[in-house]
Formats: structure tokens, sequence, C-alpha cells
């Protein structure tokens, strides 16, 4: 294995626990994957059964696109194929998608007519970078539920899923775990601010276009704050590297 794929896999776990530092998991459901640096027919997830606080670089599975096995050992949940598997053949810059359940983005995803507002700056950061799939049709088992999912995604990097959850992409772990954590940290906001009663003080339009304008070049800071997250992990669960 080379240092790229070797960093790759340490990287995808990490967010992993990370996700269980942040409480962004449930059990043992929901993914996330990365296309390998050297691969783009292929890519990379848990078991099915394994919890996220017991991934590392090492047990993670490497799988095609329909979910043949190519190294490691288990198989994935037929869930993660249907989506992660659709969305990676049909968008190639994305190389991560991260599936959650996490629980302010999904509240929202639960209201009918359920929006990310522009109410803060946090949440300015996702404007027009969003969609919607408000028809929610059970669960995710079959291919043309994954082909319906990723036609709503888009040219969007985060599809908030009625009645179910959200998806990321994004072009590395860093880039994409970055916008996770904002967009929970921007959800959590608007839901307390709403269970207040009063209504939303949105920022006008104007303002918001140029301060989303602001966030352009977020890659350098997504770089920074993933490595220090890992700093983190390595303190407190260095295991996840092995």
């Amino acid at each position: 294995m080379n240092n790229a794929s070797r960093q790759a896999r340490i990287d995808l776990a990490a967010a992993y626990r990370l996700a269980v530092m942040h409480d962004f998991h449930e059990g043992i459901c929901n993914h996330f994957t990365l296309v390998p640096p050297d691969r783009d027919d292929c890519f990379l997830i848990i078991a099915h059964g394994t919890h996220w606080a017991e991934v590392t670089a090492s047990n993670l599975l490497l799988v095609d696109h329909d979910g043949g096995v190519l190294e490691g050992d288990g198989r994935p949940e037929a869930s993660a194929l249907c989506i992660h598997g659709t969305i990676h053949r049909a968008h190639p810059d994305a190389r991560c998608v991260l599936h959650t359940h996490m629980p302010y983005a999904t509240a929202l995803a639960m209201i009918d007519g359920g929006r990310l507002e522009p109410a803060h700056q946090t949440a300015i950061r996702f404007l027009d970078r969003v969609a919607y799939d408000d028809a929610f049709s059970g669960l995710a088992l079959d291919a043309g539920e994954g082909e319906r999912i990723t036609a709503a995604l888009g040219d969007k990097t985060v599809l908030f899923l009625a009645n179910h959850g959200v998806i990321v992409v994004g072009p590395t772990v860093a880039q994409a775990y970055d916008a996770l954590y904002y967009l929970e940290r921007a959800c959590q906001l608007q839901v307390l601010a709403m269970s207040t009663g009063r209504p939303l003080k949105h920022v006008p339009s104007e303002i918001a276009e140029r301060t989303a304008g602001e966030y352009v070049n977020e890659a350098p800071f997504s770089e920074i704050h993933f490595a220090a997250l890992k700093r983190v992990l390595d303190r407190t669960h260095p295991d996840y590297a092995a």
C-alpha cells in the first residue's frame, strides 16, 4: 500500500471516530465513504456491524460500486451501497460522501418544509450549496432509491433527506468533515433559536450573498481544522490510525 492510500484510510477512520466524539453517529447505522487517491472504481467503507468507535484504518473495507469486497473482512450494509455507490458513480468529484442522522440537521429534516435559514453566519456558509429531498420513500435498499437520492443532490454539496438525515460530499475527507461539522452547528443554532417561539432574524439577501462569497476558499481552513481534530484523536484514541 502506498503512502497516499494509507493516508486515505487514516483520514476516513479519523472521520468515523470524530463523528462519535461529536455525537453525529447512530448505533451501527449511517456511513462515511472515500474513493482512494489511486482508484476511481471503488471506495472505502466500514463492514456492516462495526461501531464507529471501533473503526481503524486497517479494518476498513475496499469495495467496488456494486458492493464487491476487494479488500477486508465482512460486507458493507445494503443501504450504503444504494446511496454511496450511486453517488460516487455519478459524481466523480464527490470523493468523500458522509451520511448521518446527526441530531440537529435531522431535526430540521423532520419539519414540514424545513430549510436551513440564513439567520447566522455559519448557515450563510451553505447558501446555494444545499439541496432538499422532500419525498421520503422508505429505507434506501434498492438501486432506484439511490438514483433518486443522487438526482436530488444534483450539483450541490449538501442534501437534506426529509424524515431521514443529511448527506455531505466533498473532494477530501477534511473538506467534507469540516462542512459536516459546521452544518450541524448551524442547524443546532437554528433549532435552539426556533425553540424560543420568536421569529428568526434573517440576514438581508445582499449581505448574505456577500458573506457567502467570503467563504469561497475554505480548503486551507478545512485542512487545518481536520489536522487539529486528528491531533485530539492522536492523544485520546490513537488506535484509529492502526
